[in-house]
């Protein structure tokens, strides 16, 4: 409640909202490059408005945003490591207009991919889940990558990253339970074995829910990766079965990292003095080529749940 005071409102659409409407929150600084696709991909999904955190953009994302008659938006110059990664600044915000909405938590660089997303909108799968009672929706993050440097295509403004980063690891995760939260601890994939390859336990986690139907007595605890109340987290079943879940395509590896490495390095304002961009900003100096012989191509989510990396679960 603290944190909402570091929030200023640079256009506040919020009352165009509807009952049924499905938000999008989202805290980003320098992605304009990025924002054009973000937009389209989710309003193709069926996501009718955007509550977007800027902390201190100097690229012109906020004056484009501001032009978008579908996104409300806020702007912050404070720290982003006190507001608990923009954690606090979301949830004060989810709790003043998400109450009793769907709503999807996501960077500018994850793309969410649902069971039938290619022909179904995402207000079926919440419709779904809401018949079900179901009231929160697990997502793996999964990295893609290009094949060669990762610097080697330039990425436009506006364009498809997946057009890029078109690659994915199919295997080398590891998974264990959370015993104070309950969540699932996902580690691996091509930033464990390219920039975590000597500590492997120090790599990102993957784990996320990011879609819940949101209500004031909610919050998130550590990104997204978990909740409380606690059972906001048992998105996986305990009894060997298969709940229905996504994935986050997360398409972070392409020609802007170096720069956004660099810059986040500088700030330091992420997890542990912001040790996973120092990570970054090394290896990238060796021109990496993150594709491997085990590297699958991405061709849809009917792929992704036969790997095993999501599934529909019962929703037929």
């Amino acid at each position: 409640m603290r944190k909402r005071m570091e929030l200023r409102s640079i256009i506040d659409r919020t009352h165009h909202i509807r009952r049924s409407d499905l938000l999008v929150f989202s805290t980003f600084r320098n992605e304009n490059v990025r924002l054009p696709y973000f937009l389209k991909y989710y309003r193709d999904l069926g996501v009718s408005h955007f509550l977007m955190v800027d902390n201190d953009s100097d690229d012109g994302g906020t004056e484009y945003l501001a032009e978008q008659p579908d996104v409300s938006l806020w702007h912050t110059r404070h720290s982003y490591k006190r507001a608990r990664f923009g954690v606090d600044w979301l949830n004060y915000l989810q709790m003043r207009y998400g109450d009793e909405h769907w709503c999807l938590v996501v960077d500018p660089d994850e793309l969410f991919v649902y069971p039938f997303c290619d022909t179904r909108p995402i207000t079926a799968l919440t419709d779904w889940l809401d018949a079900s009672s179901i009231r929160s929706f697990g997502a793996m993050l999964l990295d893609m990558y290009p094949k060669g440097g990762i610097d080697t295509v330039p990425y436009r403004r506006g364009q498809n990253p997946l057009e890029i980063a078109t690659w994915f690891d199919a295997g080398n995760y590891s998974i264990h339970r959370n015993p104070e939260y309950l969540n699932l601890w996902i580690q691996g994939g091509p930033r464990a074995r390219l920039f975590f390859s000597d500590d492997p336990f120090r790599a990102p986690a993957l784990n996320k829910i990011p879609l819940v139907k949101w209500s004031k007595r909610y919050t998130y605890v550590s990104s997204t990766h978990s909740l409380l109340p606690r059972g906001l987290n048992l998105v996986y079943d305990e009894w060997g079965g298969e709940k229905a879940s996504g994935i986050l395509l997360h398409t972070k590896f392409l020609d802007t990292l170096a720069l956004k490495a660099a810059e986040e390095v500088a700030r330091k304002q992420h997890y542990a003095e912001g040790q996973e961009y120092l990570a970054y900003a090394k290896r990238l100096a060796d021109g990496p080529d993150p594709w491997c012989k085990w590297s699958e191509k991405y061709i849809n989510w009917r792929q992704l749940e036969i790997l095993g990396l999501m599934s529909k679960g019962n929703w037929a």
